[in-house]
């Protein structure tokens, strides 16, 4: 089997060992068992597909990171799921979680260590950190409210109108100040997530959340709407011209606007959506 497929086969196979380990010691309803496993078969096939897509034949140093952190995810994924139907055991939620926030900074320390930072991985990190918060926001919903559900969903939310939105499209330049508010939120979300603190403590460090992640969210968009006018058009094709005798008329090329570069641009695709991790 090639190293395209084993890579996230392995992940998927850890998933399953570790939904299994969770059920023997602390216990996952059917519920459970079926969103973590639905989370490391999406997780799995989604990672084939960007493998290939990218031709690239192996999971980097720094992607083995990231699919662990995945893989912590799916397990937390199935603790709040089986909180549905019972207490959550946060003794384990808790530590998984922060393990899973940890390794956040590891892997983008190991992509540049080792020269790897791709944008596969940097993709990769920001869907399993944009789920993690998601996830982190479903389980402290009944501490806090309700309303706190628009934290994990504000991510979404701007991919949803990028499709909508031709302008919401763009690449955004790199902010440091976007990647410290993903962090924070994380940070807060399991804060409130270990129910150790004053339900109107938890109400506030949630709204804290909450405020900075829409203050980075809008100054994205409005960033966006700012500079939608400023994009170069393509330039029309010029007309042929005429043949002479016995040679062949030359060919008609349309004027790229720019001409892309060989080596993916990390930053700007890690700094297009909700988190990014992997700065080069």
């Amino acid at each position: 089997m090639s190293r395209v497929r084993t890579g996230p086969v392995l992940g998927l196979t850890a998933q399953t060992v570790l939904l299994a380990g969770l059920a023997a010691t602390v216990g996952l309803d059917v519920a459970g068992w079926l969103a973590g496993l639905g989370y490391g078969v999406v997780t799995c096939v989604a990672l084939q597909r960007g493998l290939r897509h990218r031709g690239v034949d192996r999971l980097g140093p720094a992607d083995r990171v990231t699919l662990t952190r995945g893989v912590l995810v799916g397990g937390v994924t199935a603790l709040v799921v089986t909180g549905f139907s019972g207490p959550t055991p946060l003794s384990v939620l808790v530590p998984m979680t922060a393990v899973a926030l940890a390794l956040d900074a590891v892997d983008g320390w190991v992509a540049r260590r080792t020269g790897t930072a791709s944008a596969l991985g940097a993709r990769f990190d920001m869907e399993v950190d944009a789920f993690l918060i998601l996830v982190l926001s479903v389980q402290v919903t009944p501490v806090v409210g309700p309303w706190v559900l628009a934290i994990g969903g504000l991510r979404y939310a701007f991919v949803v109108a990028g499709w909508l939105l031709p302008w919401m499209r763009g690449t955004l330049p790199p902010r440091f100040w976007r990647k410290v508010v993903a962090a924070t939120q994380g940070v807060l979300l399991l804060v409130v997530a270990a129910d150790v603190l004053a339900r109107p403590v938890t109400a506030v460090l949630a709204a804290v959340a909450l405020a900075l992640l829409v203050e980075s969210f809008g100054h994205d968009v409005g960033w966006l709407w700012w500079h939608r006018s400023t994009r170069p058009a393509r330039v029309a094709a010029p007309t042929p011209v005429a043949a002479l005798p016995g040679v062949a008329p030359l060919p008609a090329v349309a004027a790229l606007p720019s001409v892309p570069s060989v080596r993916p641009r990390v930053d700007s695709i890690t700094d297009r959506s909700f988190v990014a991790h992997q700065p080069v």
